[in-house]
Protein backbone atom coordinates (compact mmCIF):
# COMPACT_ATOMS: atom_id res chain seq x y z
CA UNK A 1 0.00 0.00 0.00
CA UNK A 2 1.28 3.13 -1.18
CA UNK A 3 1.67 6.49 1.09
CA UNK A 4 -1.01 8.08 -0.70
CA UNK A 5 -3.75 5.08 -0.25
CA UNK A 6 -2.65 5.23 3.08
CA UNK A 7 -3.82 9.18 3.66
CA UNK A 8 -6.85 9.86 5.83
CA UNK A 9 -8.42 12.73 4.79
CA UNK A 10 -10.26 13.68 7.73
CA UNK A 11 -7.50 13.44 9.98
CA UNK A 12 -5.81 15.91 7.89
CA UNK A 13 -8.78 18.77 6.98
CA UNK A 14 -9.79 20.73 10.19
CA UNK A 15 -13.01 19.07 11.64
CA UNK A 16 -14.74 22.29 11.06
CA UNK A 17 -13.74 22.78 7.59
CA UNK A 18 -15.43 19.33 6.67
CA UNK A 19 -18.61 20.14 8.19
CA UNK A 20 -18.36 23.58 6.19
CA UNK A 21 -20.31 23.66 2.64
CA UNK A 22 -18.27 25.09 -0.42
CA UNK A 23 -19.50 28.72 -1.56
CA UNK A 24 -21.82 27.33 -4.39
CA UNK A 25 -22.18 28.86 -7.45
CA UNK A 26 -25.15 28.40 -9.81
CA UNK A 27 -25.03 26.87 -13.03
CA UNK A 28 -26.19 29.29 -15.52
CA UNK A 29 -25.47 28.36 -19.32
CA UNK A 30 -27.92 29.59 -21.70
CA UNK A 31 -30.20 31.29 -18.53
CA UNK A 32 -30.75 35.06 -18.30
CA UNK A 33 -28.22 35.52 -15.57
CA UNK A 34 -29.39 38.02 -12.62
CA UNK A 35 -28.20 35.67 -9.56
CA UNK A 36 -24.70 37.60 -8.66
CA UNK A 37 -25.16 41.55 -9.07
CA UNK A 38 -23.36 41.84 -11.58
CA UNK A 39 -22.94 44.74 -14.35
CA UNK A 40 -24.75 43.30 -17.56
CA UNK A 41 -22.90 45.58 -20.07
CA UNK A 42 -19.51 44.36 -21.95
CA UNK A 43 -17.36 46.94 -22.73
CA UNK A 44 -17.87 47.92 -26.30
CA UNK A 45 -16.36 46.60 -29.52
CA UNK A 46 -13.74 49.53 -30.06
CA UNK A 47 -12.41 49.15 -26.31
CA UNK A 48 -12.40 45.76 -26.39
CA UNK A 49 -9.60 46.10 -29.13
CA UNK A 50 -8.22 48.58 -27.58
CA UNK A 51 -7.81 46.41 -24.16
CA UNK A 52 -7.04 43.36 -25.84
CA UNK A 53 -3.96 45.14 -27.58
CA UNK A 54 -3.05 46.61 -24.09
CA UNK A 55 -2.87 42.82 -22.87
CA UNK A 56 -1.43 41.25 -25.14
CA UNK A 57 1.60 43.83 -24.95
CA UNK A 58 2.62 43.04 -21.31
CA UNK A 59 5.03 41.44 -20.05
CA UNK A 60 3.77 38.48 -18.69
CA UNK A 61 7.31 36.41 -17.89
CA UNK A 62 7.83 39.05 -15.33
CA UNK A 63 6.35 39.49 -11.73
CA UNK A 64 3.74 42.53 -11.55
CA UNK A 65 5.47 45.86 -10.90
CA UNK A 66 5.19 49.16 -10.10
CA UNK A 67 2.60 49.94 -12.39
CA UNK A 68 0.59 48.41 -9.39
CA UNK A 69 1.08 51.41 -7.33
CA UNK A 70 0.00 53.53 -10.57
CA UNK A 71 -3.61 51.89 -10.06
CA UNK A 72 -3.48 52.45 -5.86
CA UNK A 73 -3.13 56.30 -7.09
CA UNK A 74 -5.82 56.26 -9.89
CA UNK A 75 -8.20 54.46 -7.39
CA UNK A 76 -7.38 56.47 -4.78
CA UNK A 77 -8.42 59.74 -6.70
CA UNK A 78 -11.54 58.38 -8.59
CA UNK A 79 -12.59 57.23 -4.73
CA UNK A 80 -11.81 60.86 -3.73
CA UNK A 81 -9.28 59.70 -0.99
CA UNK A 82 -8.66 61.85 1.92
CA UNK A 83 -4.93 63.31 2.80
CA UNK A 84 -3.17 61.37 5.12
CA UNK A 85 -4.39 57.85 4.19
CA UNK A 86 -3.63 55.24 2.14
CA UNK A 87 -4.82 52.33 -0.18
CA UNK A 88 -3.98 48.48 -0.22
CA UNK A 89 -5.45 46.28 -2.72
CA UNK A 90 -6.87 43.04 -2.77
CA UNK A 91 -7.96 40.06 -5.10
CA UNK A 92 -11.50 41.49 -4.73
CA UNK A 93 -12.84 42.39 -1.45
CA UNK A 94 -13.18 38.69 -0.48
CA UNK A 95 -9.28 39.00 0.38
CA UNK A 96 -9.44 41.95 2.17
CA UNK A 97 -11.92 40.63 4.42
CA UNK A 98 -9.61 37.58 5.07
CA UNK A 99 -6.32 39.78 5.56
CA UNK A 100 -8.24 41.90 7.99
CA UNK A 101 -8.78 38.56 10.13
CA UNK A 102 -5.98 37.54 9.85
CA UNK A 103 -4.39 40.72 11.00
CA UNK A 104 -6.64 41.49 14.02
CA UNK A 105 -6.41 37.45 15.35
CA UNK A 106 -5.37 38.54 18.83
CA UNK A 107 -6.70 36.74 21.95
CA UNK A 108 -10.33 36.65 22.61
CA UNK A 109 -10.79 38.51 19.19
CA UNK A 110 -13.98 38.77 17.50
CA UNK A 111 -16.14 39.99 14.36
CA UNK A 112 -19.24 41.42 14.56
CA UNK A 113 -21.94 42.28 11.96
CA UNK A 114 -25.46 42.63 11.19
CA UNK A 115 -27.43 39.29 9.58
CA UNK A 116 -28.35 38.96 7.19
CA UNK A 117 -25.53 40.41 5.71
CA UNK A 118 -22.47 39.02 3.12
CA UNK A 119 -21.09 35.46 4.29
CA UNK A 120 -17.69 35.99 4.19
CA UNK A 121 -17.58 38.09 7.42
CA UNK A 122 -19.01 35.01 9.45
CA UNK A 123 -16.59 32.95 7.43
CA UNK A 124 -13.58 35.01 7.20
CA UNK A 125 -13.73 34.54 11.12
CA UNK A 126 -14.31 30.89 11.02
CA UNK A 127 -11.49 30.15 9.00
CA UNK A 128 -9.15 32.40 11.64
CA UNK A 129 -10.66 30.93 14.29
CA UNK A 130 -11.88 34.03 15.75
CA UNK A 131 -15.74 34.66 17.36
CA UNK A 132 -18.24 35.92 14.92
CA UNK A 133 -21.25 37.70 16.76
CA UNK A 134 -23.86 37.87 14.32
CA UNK A 135 -26.31 40.79 15.26
CA UNK A 136 -30.02 39.82 13.48
CA UNK A 137 -31.64 43.15 11.40
CA UNK A 138 -35.56 44.50 12.23
CA UNK A 139 -38.32 42.35 10.67
CA UNK A 140 -37.96 45.27 7.97
CA UNK A 141 -33.94 44.60 7.51
CA UNK A 142 -33.18 47.98 9.12
CA UNK A 143 -30.24 48.30 11.99
CA UNK A 144 -31.44 46.97 15.61
CA UNK A 145 -29.52 50.00 17.35
CA UNK A 146 -30.19 48.82 20.60
CA UNK A 147 -29.69 45.44 20.07
CA UNK A 148 -26.23 46.13 18.16
CA UNK A 149 -24.94 48.98 20.92
CA UNK A 150 -25.59 45.81 23.72
CA UNK A 151 -23.59 43.39 21.38
CA UNK A 152 -20.60 45.68 21.02
CA UNK A 153 -20.37 46.42 24.56
CA UNK A 154 -20.52 42.40 25.83
CA UNK A 155 -18.25 41.16 22.95
CA UNK A 156 -15.46 44.18 22.62
CA UNK A 157 -15.48 43.19 18.70
CA UNK A 158 -12.26 43.74 16.98
CA UNK A 159 -14.15 44.39 13.64
CA UNK A 160 -17.24 45.56 13.06
CA UNK A 161 -18.62 45.16 9.23
CA UNK A 162 -21.04 47.54 8.42
CA UNK A 163 -22.10 46.57 4.72
CA UNK A 164 -22.95 50.02 2.90
CA UNK A 165 -25.44 49.21 1.08
CA UNK A 166 -26.14 45.49 2.66
CA UNK A 167 -26.44 42.61 0.32
CA UNK A 168 -28.50 40.90 0.47
CA UNK A 169 -31.03 43.32 1.70
CA UNK A 170 -29.31 46.29 -0.44
CA UNK A 171 -30.69 48.48 1.79
CA UNK A 172 -28.29 51.77 3.73
CA UNK A 173 -28.42 52.13 7.26
CA UNK A 174 -29.60 55.47 9.24
CA UNK A 175 -26.87 57.95 9.40
CA UNK A 176 -27.76 58.69 13.46
CA UNK A 177 -27.36 54.41 14.17
CA UNK A 178 -24.44 54.70 11.85
CA UNK A 179 -22.58 57.30 14.34
CA UNK A 180 -23.09 55.77 17.40
CA UNK A 181 -21.95 52.53 16.76
CA UNK A 182 -18.85 53.82 15.06
CA UNK A 183 -18.23 55.99 18.55
CA UNK A 184 -19.33 52.58 20.38
CA UNK A 185 -16.62 50.61 18.45
CA UNK A 186 -13.30 49.50 20.41
CA UNK A 187 -11.67 48.40 17.49
CA UNK A 188 -12.18 48.64 13.71
CA UNK A 189 -15.20 49.87 11.70
CA UNK A 190 -15.28 48.37 8.27
CA UNK A 191 -17.65 50.12 5.87
CA UNK A 192 -18.31 47.62 3.09
CA UNK A 193 -19.06 49.70 -0.03
CA UNK A 194 -18.98 47.30 -2.67
CA UNK A 195 -22.40 48.70 -4.42
CA UNK A 196 -20.94 52.53 -4.20
CA UNK A 197 -21.73 52.82 -8.21
CA UNK A 198 -25.65 52.44 -7.30
CA UNK A 199 -25.57 53.84 -3.92
CA UNK A 200 -27.42 57.61 -3.01
CA UNK A 201 -24.71 57.88 -0.25
CA UNK A 202 -20.52 57.32 0.43
CA UNK A 203 -19.15 57.52 4.04
CA UNK A 204 -16.11 58.78 2.04
CA UNK A 205 -16.56 61.98 2.91
CA UNK A 206 -17.13 61.06 6.81
CA UNK A 207 -14.19 59.01 6.64
CA UNK A 208 -11.27 61.58 7.74
CA UNK A 209 -13.14 62.24 10.91
CA UNK A 210 -11.85 58.82 12.56
CA UNK A 211 -8.88 56.73 13.21
CA UNK A 212 -10.55 53.62 13.39
CA UNK A 213 -12.39 53.28 10.37
CA UNK A 214 -11.93 51.62 6.84
CA UNK A 215 -13.66 51.75 3.86
CA UNK A 216 -13.76 49.09 1.33
CA UNK A 217 -15.15 48.81 -2.14
CA UNK A 218 -14.92 46.77 -5.26
CA UNK A 219 -14.46 47.28 -9.26
CA UNK A 220 -16.84 44.32 -9.14
CA UNK A 221 -19.78 45.99 -9.42
CA UNK A 222 -18.19 48.82 -11.52
CA UNK A 223 -18.35 46.44 -14.10
CA UNK A 224 -15.15 44.23 -13.84
CA UNK A 225 -16.36 41.29 -11.71
CA UNK A 226 -14.18 38.84 -13.81
CA UNK A 227 -10.85 41.26 -12.93
CA UNK A 228 -10.79 40.77 -9.12
CA UNK A 229 -9.65 44.17 -8.04
CA UNK A 230 -10.91 45.35 -4.36
CA UNK A 231 -9.29 48.17 -2.36
CA UNK A 232 -9.45 49.35 1.30
CA UNK A 233 -8.92 53.02 2.71
CA UNK A 234 -7.98 54.03 5.56
CA UNK A 235 -5.56 56.05 7.85
CA UNK A 236 -1.77 55.22 7.02
CA UNK A 237 -0.35 54.03 9.84
CA UNK A 238 -3.21 51.66 9.75
CA UNK A 239 -3.17 50.32 6.27
CA UNK A 240 0.96 49.90 6.72
CA UNK A 241 -0.15 47.28 9.33
CA UNK A 242 -2.95 45.09 7.60
CA UNK A 243 -1.14 45.07 4.18
CA UNK A 244 1.68 43.23 6.15
CA UNK A 245 -0.13 39.91 5.54
CA UNK A 246 -0.36 40.38 2.29
CA UNK A 247 1.00 38.37 -0.18
CA UNK A 248 2.87 39.16 -2.46
CA UNK A 249 2.16 39.81 -6.41
CA UNK A 250 -1.70 39.42 -5.38
CA UNK A 251 -2.61 42.00 -8.34
CA UNK A 252 -1.97 40.23 -11.34
CA UNK A 253 -0.13 42.23 -14.49
CA UNK A 254 -3.33 41.43 -16.38
CA UNK A 255 -5.73 42.47 -13.70
CA UNK A 256 -4.32 45.81 -12.74
CA UNK A 257 -4.06 46.96 -16.71
CA UNK A 258 -7.67 46.30 -16.91
CA UNK A 259 -8.50 47.82 -14.09
CA UNK A 260 -6.12 51.20 -15.20
CA UNK A 261 -7.92 50.95 -18.29
CA UNK A 262 -11.33 50.64 -16.98
CA UNK A 263 -10.93 54.07 -14.91
CA UNK A 264 -9.34 55.98 -18.20
CA UNK A 265 -12.90 54.73 -19.69
CA UNK A 266 -14.47 55.65 -16.21
CA UNK A 267 -17.28 57.57 -18.33
CA UNK A 268 -18.43 54.24 -20.10
CA UNK A 269 -18.87 52.54 -16.81
CA UNK A 270 -20.25 55.71 -15.18
CA UNK A 271 -23.90 56.28 -17.61
CA UNK A 272 -23.75 51.98 -17.10
CA UNK A 273 -24.56 52.19 -13.44
CA UNK A 274 -26.97 55.21 -14.83
CA UNK A 275 -28.73 53.27 -16.99
CA UNK A 276 -29.11 50.41 -14.26
CA UNK A 277 -29.85 52.72 -12.04
CA UNK A 278 -32.64 53.64 -14.26
CA UNK A 279 -33.70 50.04 -14.44
CA UNK A 280 -33.81 49.52 -10.82
CA UNK A 281 -36.79 52.24 -10.86
CA UNK A 282 -38.55 50.37 -13.43
CA UNK A 283 -38.32 46.58 -11.99
CA UNK A 284 -39.53 47.98 -8.67
CA UNK A 285 -42.61 49.72 -9.97
CA UNK A 286 -43.04 46.50 -11.68
CA UNK A 287 -42.63 44.57 -8.41
CA UNK A 288 -45.38 46.97 -6.50
CA UNK A 289 -48.06 46.33 -9.17
CA UNK A 290 -47.47 42.48 -8.81
CA UNK A 291 -50.01 40.71 -6.10
CA UNK A 292 -48.73 38.76 -3.68
CA UNK A 293 -45.06 40.37 -4.48
CA UNK A 294 -42.92 42.65 -1.31
CA UNK A 295 -40.33 44.54 -3.01
CA UNK A 296 -37.79 46.49 -0.63
CA UNK A 297 -35.89 49.79 -1.77
CA UNK A 298 -32.80 49.08 -2.97
CA UNK A 299 -29.54 51.08 -3.06
CA UNK A 300 -27.66 48.63 -4.95
CA UNK A 301 -28.21 46.89 -7.95
CA UNK A 302 -30.47 43.89 -7.09
CA UNK A 303 -34.15 44.30 -5.34
CA UNK A 304 -34.83 41.54 -2.41
CA UNK A 305 -38.21 40.69 -3.14
CA UNK A 306 -40.36 38.24 -0.73
CA UNK A 307 -42.96 35.91 -2.58
CA UNK A 308 -45.61 33.38 -1.34
CA UNK A 309 -43.27 30.26 -1.82
CA UNK A 310 -39.39 30.80 -2.87
CA UNK A 311 -38.53 27.45 -3.76
CA UNK A 312 -41.53 26.82 -5.73
CA UNK A 313 -41.38 31.03 -7.42
CA UNK A 314 -37.01 29.88 -7.91
CA UNK A 315 -37.75 26.62 -9.28
CA UNK A 316 -40.37 27.96 -11.82
CA UNK A 317 -38.39 30.88 -13.11
CA UNK A 318 -35.39 28.57 -13.89
CA UNK A 319 -37.60 26.49 -15.66
CA UNK A 320 -38.51 29.67 -17.81
CA UNK A 321 -34.69 30.20 -18.47
CA UNK A 322 -34.23 32.96 -15.68
CA UNK A 323 -31.69 32.73 -12.87
CA UNK A 324 -31.45 34.39 -9.62
CA UNK A 325 -31.14 34.02 -6.14
CA UNK A 326 -32.68 32.03 -3.63
CA UNK A 327 -31.75 33.29 -0.60
CA UNK A 328 -34.87 32.23 1.51
CA UNK A 329 -32.63 29.67 3.43
CA UNK A 330 -30.09 32.40 4.82
CA UNK A 331 -31.46 33.31 7.63
CA UNK A 332 -35.08 32.96 8.87
CA UNK A 333 -35.31 36.68 8.40
CA UNK A 334 -35.62 35.95 4.66
CA UNK A 335 -38.09 33.22 4.85
CA UNK A 336 -39.41 33.19 0.93
CA UNK A 337 -36.98 36.32 -0.69
CA UNK A 338 -35.46 35.93 -3.48
CA UNK A 339 -32.88 38.57 -4.58
CA UNK A 340 -33.53 39.47 -8.16
CA UNK A 341 -30.32 41.48 -9.98
CA UNK A 342 -31.31 44.39 -12.03
CA UNK A 343 -29.96 43.42 -15.75
CA UNK A 344 -30.56 45.03 -19.19
CA UNK A 345 -33.96 46.38 -20.78
CA UNK A 346 -34.62 43.14 -22.01
CA UNK A 347 -33.40 40.79 -19.45
CA UNK A 348 -35.72 42.83 -16.94
CA UNK A 349 -38.47 42.27 -18.84
CA UNK A 350 -38.06 38.93 -19.08
CA UNK A 351 -37.49 38.31 -15.62
CA UNK A 352 -40.45 40.45 -14.44
CA UNK A 353 -42.70 38.12 -16.92
CA UNK A 354 -41.01 34.86 -15.19
CA UNK A 355 -41.58 35.82 -11.59
CA UNK A 356 -45.37 36.75 -13.11
CA UNK A 357 -45.52 33.21 -14.10
CA UNK A 358 -44.20 31.49 -11.68
CA UNK A 359 -45.83 33.11 -8.28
Amino acid sequence: MSAGERLDIKKLIRQDVQSMHAYAIQDSVGMVKLDAMENPHRLPAALQAHLGQRLGALALNRYPDGRVNDLRKALADHAQMPEGFDIMLGNGSDELISLLAMACDVPGASILAPLPGFVMYGMSAQLQGLKFVGVPLSADFELDEAAMLAAIAEHQPSIIYIAYPNNPTAGLWDDAVIEKIVEAAPGLVVFDEAYQPFSSKSYIARIHKHSHVLLMRTMSKFGLAGVRIGYMIGPKALIAEVDKVRPPYNISVLNYECALFALEHADVFAEQARELRAQRAVVFEALERMAGVKAWKSDANMILTRVPDASKTFEGMRSRGVLVKNVSKMHPLLANCLRLTVGTADENLQMLAALKESL
